[in-house]
């Protein structure tokens, strides 16, 4: 650590000034950052639902349909038809869009005098305009279930324009000219936006959102929280700068790796902001508290003792961000991983040698300033805080113990009442348009998360599109399914226009006289395979609830495990499956990744201490202020979802930092205290005590920034970490030292008792 210490200040420019061109060289990809804030394209490639939906977008490119809403007091008017016809018109104009329905384009199938005709449901050139035609429109609408429910909702007050993207088509840039050329058209009704695109680019949008607000106020918190403690240019300015660098550094290596922005990973820069902060804090904090006048000996002594215990806290907190390498099931989550535990490095590497150098090449460190410093905070923070909470462990040390035994079988009961959520709506705020426009699908439309069920075989075959038919039925006896769509439902209505029923023809070449009439048409493409060897029935789930997810699911298992067979096979994907396999992977991942950590951190903790006991002790704080986290979140009714999930590991990689510094303070000041640990516990507590208050107040304050986030999982995120960083805060402070106290007395007791 000499060694290290002389390297550093000797090369201290050296380091400076190649910190600064790795940081431009960074910095400047930056701009070539891209957001992806589609779930689906996070779904792991060996998830069997995540592949067959991956599929169907290719081949029917059914997976990405968005919507727009059109609702008013009435539907059936002229007016109101022409401007389902104007939207329409100009959203099948865009680029990247392969087909649009609506009410004003999409197939009828009617008999008449002079046979079958397949065409419109209303002549988009002559729209109905007298009372009579709109009447008749109303009746004929409301008789098929192709419109009922699935384009016009049953009231008569919104109906849809449907649209499919291409599987290569840049879904914010499509979802985005949707938005802006139809609230262009400034129309009377009200236009709300709904489906996979759309919700994609909400999200998108709330991530950019997010960066461009939280950032600066979290900057602005933090720089304020620091010089409260400090008072000083340098105690607020050395922190912020080396977390800056840290910050560019990892969004400047994602971009080069190809990594993009995600609504997880858009955590980053504010989790490092409050986390990196730290490690600067702990190595001035140390300088501070030299009381050699020699500025350079300062620095050497300061580095000497910080270095081991400041690396070491950074690679615990690395653990806790890797275990989600080994636990998520979404890739976005691996990606938080990988780039948080890289920052938390790079945040470190720069504590303890950037910051150094540059208190080293540049006067800005007086002995005389520290000194003044030093006393105003010891009035405030030791005599009146610390001090006294030294002096409580080591008279009652049980109390205590018997306190936090208290409170953390109380949080077991509240771990009981955790809810799990996976449902994309829940991402945002009440009052936020892609909310809403879920609330409209969901009570006029019969949801928005799409069904597909998949039919391989030969489609003409009576016995194959018999499969769908039945299929069809069976899926809408259940209450969370309204309509279902497919090219048997169009084939049984050209049959009953035929006046033959509203059935499947007995014969594969009646079948095939009937399918003549829809070639060419494009509703074609979305139903059947262009080799005719596969089609599929589209529909949608109401219900957000996990719980009807999971039982729809083995509902339909049943089914297809009696219906499959070679000449027909039968495969089901949609939504609420990748819902029920997120919702599963939750628990997976947070008790997998959570274990992981706490074993991980137990060893390294051990090695580097030379003690696998003391390994032990330093975690047991924060395991018990992850146990009340848990014991909040039930209680309160706060969900375990996609970011929340992270919280646990998260607060055992950043809590553990305070429990290390205080061990390790605690271990060098009984070998020179002569194994006193009342005088050990004092000093501990005096100088370890005070980096850990204002790293604690800042870390969470950090994270409390999340409060204002525009989505709803982020404020839980945001709200979560900082009640842990608390809680582990007091757990080093309070059961940490209770812990050494009363080991350090069984210890005595035993040698005494032997001796």
């Amino acid at each position: 650590m000499n060694k290290l210490a002389k390297f550093i200040l000797r090369y201290r420019w050296v380091i400076i000034i190649s910190v600064l061109l790795f940081t431009a060289f960074t910095g400047y990809q930056i701009k070539n950052m891209q957001i992806n804030s589609d779930v689906i394209s996070s779904l792991p490639d060996d998830d069997p639902d995540a592949v067959l939906l991956k599929k169907i977008a290719e081949q029917f490119g059914s997976s990405k349909m968005g919507m727009v809403i059109l609702e008013t007091d009435d539907i059936f008017k002229r007016e109101i038809l022409e401007h389902v016809q104007q939207i329409t018109d100009t959203i099948r104009m865009m680029d990247g869009v392969i087909s649009v329905t609506s009410l004003t384009n999409i197939i009828d199938i009617r008999g008449g005098d002079f046979g079958i005709e397949v065409g419109k449901l209303v002549d988009e050139y002559d729209l109905p305009s007298t009372e009579e035609e709109l009447l008749a429109l109303r009746e004929r609408v409301f008789s098929k279930d192709l419109y009922k429910g699935g384009i016009v909702s049953e009231d008569g007050t919104a109906t849809l324009i449907i649209f499919s993207l291409s599987e290569y088509a840049d879904v914010r840039q499509v979802a985005k000219a949707v938005v802006k050329k139809t609230s262009a058209m400034k129309l009377p009704e009200n236009l709300y936006y709904a489906g996979s695109p759309m919700m994609v680019t909400s999200i998108a949008d709330l991530i950019s959102a997010d960066l461009t607000k939280l950032l600066p106020i979290a900057f602005l918190l933090i720089a304020v929280i620091l010089a409260s403690f400090f008072r000083t240019a340098r105690g607020v300015i050395l922190p912020l700068i080396t977390v800056t660098i840290a910050i560019v550094w990892t969004l400047g290596i994602m971009v080069l790796t190809g990594f993009q922005m995600s609504m997880i990973s858009n955590n980053i820069p504010i989790i490092l902001l409050a986390v990196g902060s730290a490690y600067t804090i702990h190595v001035l904090n140390r300088i501070n508290e030299m009381k050699d006048t020699d500025r350079r000996k300062a620095i050497l002594r300061a580095l000497i003792y910080i270095f081991i215990p400041v690396l070491l806290a950074a690679i615990t907190t690395a653990i806790g961000f890797m275990s989600f390498i080994f636990g998520a099931y979404l890739e976005m989550i691996r990606d938080f991983g990988i780039f948080t535990s890289l920052g938390t490095f790079f945040a470190a590497f720069l504590s303890l040698f950037f910051t150094p150098a540059l208190i080293a090449a540049f006067s800005i460190f007086r002995k005389k300033n520290i000194k003044q410093n030093k006393q105003a905070k010891r009035s405030l923070l030791t005599e009146y805080f610390l001090i006294p909470l030294k002096n409580l462990l080591i008279k009652h040390p049980k109390y205590t113990l018997t306190t936090w035994g208290a409170l953390i079988l109380i949080s077991i009961i509240g771990i009981f009442l955790i809810k799990r959520s996976v449902d994309i709506q829940e991402y945002f705020k009440k009052d936020n348009p892609a909310r809403t426009a879920e609330n409209i699908m969901i009570n006029k439309f019969g949801g928005s998360k799409p069904i597909f069920v998949v039919f391989r075989g030969d489609v003409q075959s009576p016995e194959v599109l018999n499969t769908i038919v039945k299929t069809s039925n069976y899926m809408k006896q259940s209450p969370d399914v309204l309509t279902t769509q497919s090219i048997a439902g169009l084939i049984m209505e050209i049959n009953a226009a035929l006046g033959e029923g509203k059935k499947i023809p007995d014969s594969q070449a009646k079948i095939e006289q009937l399918w003549w009439l829809l070639d060419g048409n494009e509703i074609m493409q979305t139903y059947v395979t262009e080799d005719l060897d596969e089609a599929i029935i589209i529909s949608k789930f109401i219900s957000p609830e996990n719980k009807a997810k999971i039982e729809f699911a083995k509902y339909m298992e049943t089914f297809i495990e009696e219906n499959s067979s070679e000449a027909c096979e039968i495969a089901i994907t949609g939504m609420p499956f990748i819902d029920i396999t997120m919702d599963r992977s939750l628990l997976r991942s947070q008790m997998g990744s959570l274990s992981i950590a706490i074993i991980m951190v137990i060893i390294f903790v051990g090695l580097i201490l030379r003690s696998l006991k003391t390994g032990i002790f330093a975690t047991i704080p924060i395991i018990a202020a992850i146990i009340m986290l848990f014991g909040v979140m039930g209680f309160s009714g706060i969900p375990l979802n996609i970011a929340t999930v992270l919280v646990a590991s998260v607060a055992l990689g950043i809590g553990i930092d305070y429990s290390i510094h205080v061990i390790s303070n605690v271990k060098h000041l009984m070998k020179t205290h002569n194994d006193d640990i009342s005088h050990a516990l004092e000093e501990t507590i005096v100088i370890s005590g005070k980096a850990i208050v204002i790293n604690v107040i800042s870390v969470s304050g950090g994270f409390l920034v999340l409060l204002f986030s525009e989505m709803v999982p982020l404020q839980y995120f945001g709200f979560l970490v900082a009640l842990s960083m608390i809680g582990s805060g007091v757990g080093s402070l309070t059961l940490l030292p209770v812990i050494l106290i009363l080991d350090n007395r069984r210890m005595k007791k035993t040698k005494s008792s032997s001796s």
